[in-house]
């Protein structure tokens, strides 16, 4: 599991760089700066990312978009099984 600093974005989804086994996954949350989780965008709604990819979106049960949260400040929050993330970004 990886929290990161708070960070504020620019752009309207998370794209990641990763590598899964059959049997791994990749879940993100976003979180305010307190660390709770914001509404639609929790583990609970994450779909969960596998396989291999230089950049794919994260999605969520609302779907891809986070523009309505880029300029303020959060946190990410990855749940990592058996894979390997090199990067995230926002597109």
């Amino acid at each position: 599991e990886i929290i990161t600093k708070p960070l504020i974005f620019e752009g309207g989804k998370l794209c990641l760089n990763f590598s899964s086994s059959a049997a791994g996954e990749i879940l993100a949350e976003i979180e305010d700066i307190n660390g709770n989780p914001v509404e639609n965008y929790s583990l609970e709604d994450c779909s969960p990312v596998f396989g291999d990819s230089l950049e794919r979106a994260v999605t969520w049960k609302t779907g891809s978009d986070l523009s309505s949260l880029a300029g303020k400040p959060v946190r990410i929050r990855f749940v990592i099984k058996d894979a390997d993330l090199f990067s995230f970004r926002f597109k």
